[in-house]
């Protein structure tokens, strides 16, 4: 119903917006797509379904896709603009265990797969000047690197499902006043309400751990760019996102021995904007979560571009502190400004095996304890005692370098290898015109979780090649197929393949 609700709210948006521009043309483009894949496992090879968001998941599918969207306008001074994503079709079915109160045993719970139809994408959008409001559910892709070859975005990275959010900021980069044009800053900000509950009641054991429902999401980022017109340039910034809101049931043993709720007010909000730490727990309200950003870009005579970058995590001060070692993202990237064999390439090591030391001890957890000294360690990157793991419908927000609790098939709720350290290669280029490729490759070696550390590490090492053909004599018709594989004992040894047929095209509405 929430969805409805959501829908005739956009709906009325776009009437209206339709009703004042009716005298002028409205360019709507559309695209419709069938997307078939089989796997060796009943959850898809990692490189097909990260950075994908969320659309597959399952080993075998059979969809249809229908898309439509009017994109914002950003010669004008006012625009808007609107869209709508659907899926439909086939996903085979997985088991995941779950708790037996009357045989007090796990069994298997049987027939869970994504719905047969779901709303991917569904917003409304307006701007003005160099600012934007959209509200729905929206994919983000990163802002800072290739989505197309990196292994990911540290706190947002298109591999899961949009949440529904109110969000607003600046169109890309705006001049900064006074700064003659050499300092440009981009932000956003974003309140949104998760829609997975019945996902995660689906595919939780009801033994262990814990579970929370109607949670909130926040994200926040602000970046600073020099001069982008001189050939070397450098944005830095921050991202952070929170969760807040919801109730929380904690489970021992298969019972229920704690029961929290939290309100999701206009001052959680505010708190969620700019945190106030409590008297009475010593902390602040809402999971906290965040990176530091840096990319240095170098473009050279021919115009091609050099990038170095990184992104280091945190989870809560030490980690702002940078008292995380050498965790986080590092990479280079090299761009042709022309198509080429080799028109885009990335490097990356990613090490998530600092989280600020192994030992945690906050006298705060402890009431009546005479030790006052603390030890702020073991930051467990995206997981929380309190809220869900950092994921929507089973896929990391994040990074999905870190496997995503999708693939428990034991239904525990969390990320139980984030202390993982690897590489990963992407690259991509044109071999002939209508015929493009993309190629990623990783290793990842995984120690498990600092608060639950496997006793053996295990190893991981993913492919996938992708081709693109685009039909000459048909105009707006495309072809892609992707072989991926996994080796190791992290994902287990896994072979699919997928196929993806689509044709856009452009549509315009109303009188000239």
């Amino acid at each position: 119903m929430r969805n409805i609700s959501i829908m005739k709210a956009l709906m009325c948006v776009a009437l209206l917006c339709g009703g004042v521009t009716s005298f002028a043309e409205i360019p709507v483009n559309y695209d419709a797509s069938f997307i078939g894949s089989l796997g060796s496992k009943d959850l898809a090879p990692y490189y097909i379904s990260s950075n994908n968001h969320g659309i597959l998941t399952q080993g075998d599918n059979a969809l249809l896709r229908g898309m439509a969207w009017k994109p914002l306008d950003t010669r004008r001074r006012f625009s808007y603009g609107f869209g709508v994503d659907f899926l439909t079709g086939y996903s085979n079915s997985i088991a995941y265990s779950k708790y037996n109160a009357m045989s007090m045993s796990l069994t298997d719970n049987n027939n869970q797969h994504p719905a047969r139809i779901w709303l991917q994408q569904l917003y409304g959008e307006v701007k003005y000047r160099g600012v934007f409001v959209t509200a729905g559910m929206k994919q983000h892709t990163s802002k800072l690197l290739n989505s197309d070859l990196s292994s990911g975005d540290l706190i947002e990275s298109g591999n899961a499902r949009p949440i529904p959010e109110l969000r607003a900021g600046f169109i890309d980069f705006q001049d900064i006043p006074f700064t003659n044009g050499w300092v440009q800053i981009s932000g956003e900000i974003s309140y949104g309400k998760f829609t997975d509950n019945d996902w995660v009641k689906n595919h939780y054991n009801y033994y262990n751990n814990h579970i929370s429902t109607g949670q909130w999401y926040t994200y926040k980022r602000a970046y600073f760019r020099t001069n982008p017109d001189k050939p070397f340039s450098v944005t830095f910034g921050a991202q952070a996102a929170g969760q807040f809101g919801g109730t929380t049931e904690w489970y021992q043993n298969g019972r229920v021995y704690r029961t929290e709720t939290r309100s999701a007010n206009l001052g959680d909000m505010f708190e969620m904007f700019i945190p106030k730490l409590s008297d009475k727990e010593g902390f602040v309200a809402g999971n906290h979560l965040g990176s530091w950003d840096l990319i240095a870009r170098y473009r050279l005579k021919n115009d091609d571009e050099i990038k170095a970058y990184f992104q280091w995590p945190w989870e809560d001060g030490s980690g702002i502190g940078k008292q995380n070692g050498f965790d986080g993202l590092w990479g280079i990237e090299y761009k042709s400004a022309n198509p080429a064999l080799v028109n885009g390439a990335v490097i990356e090591y990613l090490d998530f095996t600092n989280q600020s030391g192994p030992i945690h001890w906050a006298p705060g957890d402890y009431p009546g304890t005479t030790l006052t000294a603390q030890a702020t360690g073991r930051d467990d990157y995206y997981n929380n005692a309190y809220y869900n793991s950092y994921s929507n419908y089973g896929m990391a927000i994040g990074s999905p370098f870190m496997r995503s609790p999708i693939y428990n098939l034991d239904g525990y709720p969390a990320f139980v290898d984030n202390k993982v350290r690897g590489f990963h290669v992407g690259i991509s280029g044109n071999i002939l015109k209508p015929l493009d490729y993309r190629f990623l490759a990783s290793y990842r070696k995984s120690w498990g979780s600092a608060s639950i550390p496997r006793l053996h590490a295990v190893e991981a090492t993913s492919l996938m090649l992708e081709a693109g053909y685009k039909v000459a004599k048909v105009p707006g018709l495309n072809l892609k197929a992707q072989v991926a594989m996994d080796f190791g004992k992290l994902y287990g040894n896994n072979f699919g393949a997928c196929v993806t047929i689509s044709y856009n095209g452009l549509l315009k509405i109303g009188k000239k």
